[in-house]
């Protein structure tokens, strides 16, 4: 155990008391309940305003934090609510009254500042103890009495101080509340330890702040800091621009060299365009760096423009990773941002401005126009137009930096709408698919970022909401990524990969296929970056690791796609158990294995009702017949509205062998074990000739077709004798030869009749006698569809209400590696054809 985590164990053995440093900035905490944090990683968790609205929303984040921090952790908060909205009010009516000298303007200041104060003293009152509740009233009444008396005086000079109330209440009221209930927790006001040049650039002075906060940061507690809020260099209060607390976070995540920022807000990650205004919008799972700056730069309602900044250090070896998630669905993996390969890179996204500048001059051109470039980081430049879009607030310095150079410069107002993935400016297809996106709206010009990961339109006016919807849907329409798992490196898990490589090059619904998982029933390689198809069952060799189900269920519950699929080829009971699980997460399954198509009535049922509830797609097409579409054909029939009666057929291939074969002129059980010998067994005969595997595949096949039966329902012959079932493999084989007398005989029967033996199994339903089912050693004519067959064949056959006197057969190999790898595929297109169609609207929590 580390140093720091015996004093940890230390601290979290004895109560605290939260002593007070400042009645402004710090509280005296009531609180009697020793730290129940639950994580023990250094991370900085930002909550946004919409997550701090209610009583409600803050008991939510509270829990968050509980299961998520540790006590040297750092929580950023933005004001509660719309509180920022409120102040911003406040400070325009107060600039109306001063123009306007209204006693009604006065009184509806009043009022104003009336209802600000009630709704934060009800939050207050609503969910702290009476202690603290009396602590905070009486701080938010000082407060109040400040407010008054700035907006009374000079506002100008107080604008910031104004606007820093909201941040400062929420912090000091969530600090409370850890106290009460979860962990000693003290509350920071960033003005204290944050020092940036100016509100323009917000440039932080990283020596000074690191400094200051480490003087303010207290072992052992868990900080509360103010988002959105700073200070200059004289000490002058300053904001970090609107939506500024993801800022606050990034800055002080860099500050202490933090692992982890967790954004919480009100959606569940990043989306690739304003899930708000377009329902269709995709959740974009993981995020390279330089895109997600991008997406910031220009609009993204998610991102912060400076957001990544302090974690993008090329000169730094520390990373910190960045995380955006919803505080109102803290359980659904939301949006990671860092450095990945390339199928993350492969994602696009729709973002747009409105109320922007087009501004024209030709000290845009050239050299000159590099000058103004670095001057004013505009939206987008063309220097060889002599052009740059910038922002309204940007007009007035712009103007006088060119006035300097005796320069003029025409403006008009514009939008731009831009499309943003890694290097789309390099890619012809992209411009050119977005480009035609565009063709009714006329743009005036489109062009590409300096770091070429956006093409932006220019528009003459503001974007629609039905443009950013049109467009969306025509870049990322096929952009859907699917992540495959295949369970199984044996025989048939081996072909179904090397059959891989070619079925991903042509067919389409593929396109969007990566593989990322194989599992043995030890061993597993896992790359959320892709495995090389190519080269899979040599990375697998190479690669793979031990795991257990718990990590593999934490995997599949964190994986960053928009669907995944699980390939089950394994013959084995326990991953079938994990299917319940795996559909509760909404993932999808392709077996092979019959264990859980085949279990008891209430589980197959469960299994079926989880899968339903949760969108996940179960195929299973190779339990029976390998590759033969007999699941096909029975759903087919179904879903058209038919009704089967009867199901029968020769189900296995090592018994279709065995008695195509049998004809007298050898032993029976010389036969046997020469297909032992040749692999048409299992290693233990006995495994084909008890049945069982019949009578499961007859079990899948009439629950497929709409009836509930349980196996225990299906009477089964079993082929070997009561003294021969329960020996050791090595016995049974050398006592095979009492097999041979019972075959001789009915073998003898049969052909006396001029007939033939068969293992069949049936099934039929009646109206009137209800079910029966079985699977059996039957005399068959040499006319019936069952008698001549190719060896190693399956033969199903179907009588329904359209089948009844001339029933439906399908025929063919029903094992083998090539067929049941096939059947395997065929499934899988199946699966990513369905989702092709699948589109999720996306919910949006917390707005009111």
């Amino acid at each position: 155990m580390t140093q720091e985590n015996i004093t940890l164990n230390k601290i979290n053995e004895h109560k605290s008391v939260l002593g007070q440093e400042s009645a402004e900035h710090e509280l005296v905490a009531d609180f009697t309940t020793e730290n129940k944090l639950a994580k023990h990683a250094i991370q900085v968790h930002k909550f946004g305003g919409s997550s701090l609205a209610t009583g409600k929303c803050i008991k939510r984040v509270v829990e968050i934090i509980r299961k998520n921090c540790q006590l040297n952790d750092i929580v950023v908060v933005s004001a509660n609510g719309k509180n920022t909205d409120s102040l911003f009010a406040i400070y325009a009516l107060v600039e109306q009254s001063i123009t306007a000298q209204a006693s009604q303007t006065s009184d509806e200041l009043t009022q104003a500042i009336t209802d600000l104060a009630e709704k934060q003293a009800q939050l207050i009152t609503e969910i702290l103890n009476t202690n603290n509740t009396k602590q905070l009233l009486l701080l938010l009444s000082k407060d109040i009495a400040q407010l008054t008396s700035w907006l009374a005086g000079d506002i100008v000079q107080h604008h910031n101080d104004i606007l820093a109330f909201g941040e400062v209440w929420s912090a000091r009221l969530l600090s409370a509340l850890l106290n009460e209930q979860v962990c000693p927790s003290n509350s920071i006001d960033a003005r204290d330890f944050l020092v940036i040049d100016n509100d323009q650039n917000c440039v932080v002075d990283t020596a000074i702040s690191a400094a200051q906060l480490r003087k303010r940061r207290q072992f052992g507690k868990l900080a509360v800091i103010t988002g959105y809020i700073s200070k200059d260099a004289r000490g002058n209060s300053c904001t970090l621009g609107r939506n500024g607390s993801d800022y606050s976070a990034t800055i002080i995540a860099a500050l202490v060299a933090a692992g982890n920022v967790t954004l919480w807000t009100d959606v569940d990650g990043i989306y690739s365009a304003d899930p708000r205004v377009v329902p269709n919008a995709r959740k974009l799972h993981r995020l390279p760096n330089g895109i997600a700056k991008e997406l910031g730069r220009l609009g993204n309602p998610v991102l912060h423009a400076k957001t990544l900044l302090p974690l993008i250090n090329p000169h730094s070896e520390h990373h910190t990773h960045l995380h955006v998630a919803s505080s109102f669905d803290p359980e659904v993996i939301g949006t990671e941002i860092g450095k990945f390969g390339q199928i993350a890179k492969q994602e696009l996204s729709v973002t747009y401005l409105n109320d922007l500048l087009l501004a024209q001059s030709v000290s845009f051109i050239g050299e000159a126009g590099a000058k103004a470039h670095a001057e004013f980081s505009p939206i987008c430049m063309d220097d060889k137009e002599g052009f740059m879009v910038i922002t309204q607030t940007q007009q007035k310095a712009l103007s006088q930096w060119l006035a300097s150079h005796d320069v003029e410069v025409s403006f008009k107002p514009v939008a731009i709408i831009a499309t943003v993935g890694h290097k789309v400016a390099e890619r012809g297809d992209i411009k050119a698919r977005f480009k035609r996106s565009l063709k009714t709206a006329k743009p005036l010009n489109i062009v590409g970022s300096d770091n070429k990961h956006s093409v932006i339109a220019i528009l003459p006016e503001a974007c629609s909401i039905e443009l950013l919807n049109t467009v969306h849907h025509e870049m990322t329409k096929d952009a859907r990524h699917i992540g495959l798992v295949v369970a199984g490196m044996g025989n048939i898990g081996q072909r179904f990969l090397e059959l891989l490589p070619a079925q991903l090059n042509k067919v389409y619904a593929l396109e969007n296929l990566h593989l990322v998982g194989l599992l043995s029933s030890k061993k597993a390689l896992i790359n959320n970056d892709g495995i090389d198809v190519n080269q899979a069952t040599s990375l697998f060799v190479q690669d793979a690791q031990t795991y257990d189900t718990e990590q593999l269920i934490s995997w599949l519950s964190h994986h960053p796609y928009d669907d995944l699929i699980v390939v089950d080829i394994t013959p084995s009971e326990d991953f079938s158990l994990l299917y319940e699980q795996i559909f509760a997460l909404g993932i999808h399954v392709i077996g092979a294995n019959k264990w859980a198509a085949s279990s008891s009535t209430e589980h197959y049922n469960n299994l079926v009702n989880t899968a339903d509830s949760n969108n996940s797609l179960w195929l299973g097409n190779t339990t029976v017949g390998a590759g033969l579409p007999i699941n096909y054909a029975i759903d087919d029939l179904r879903q058209s509205g038919d009704s089967i009666s009867e199901l029968s057929g020769i189900f296995s291939g090592t018994l279709s062998w065995l008695f195509e074969t049998f004809d007298g002129s050898s032993k029976f059980s010389e036969l046997l074990l020469n297909a032992l010998a040749q692999g048409i067994t299992e290693p233990d005969p006995r495994e084909d000739l008890s049945g069982r595997d019949v009578q499961r595949k007859l079990l899948i096949l009439a629950r497929k077709a709409g009836f509930e039966l349980a196996l225990e329902d299906i009477d089964c012959q079993n082929l070997v004798p009561e003294a021969l079932q329960s020996l050791s493999t090595s016995d049974f084989l050398a006592r095979v030869d009492e097999l041979d007398d019972y075959f001789a005989t009915a073998l003898r029967e049969a052909n006396n009749k001029g007939a033939c033996i068969r293992y069949v199994a049936r099934f039929k339903y009646n109206e009137t006698t209800g079910i029966s089912a079985k699977v059996s050693l039957e005399v068959l004519p040499q006319s019936d569809a069952f008698a001549n067959l190719t060896p190693c064949d399956n033969i199903f056959q179907i009588n329904s209400n359209w089948y009844k006197d001339n029933p439906l057969i399908i025929r063919g190999p029903g094992a083998g590696r090539d067929v049941t790898a096939g059947g395997l595929h065929s499934d899988l297109v199946n699966i990513c054809q369905q989702l092709t169609h699948k589109h999720t609207q996306v919910k949006i929590k917390g707005m009111n």
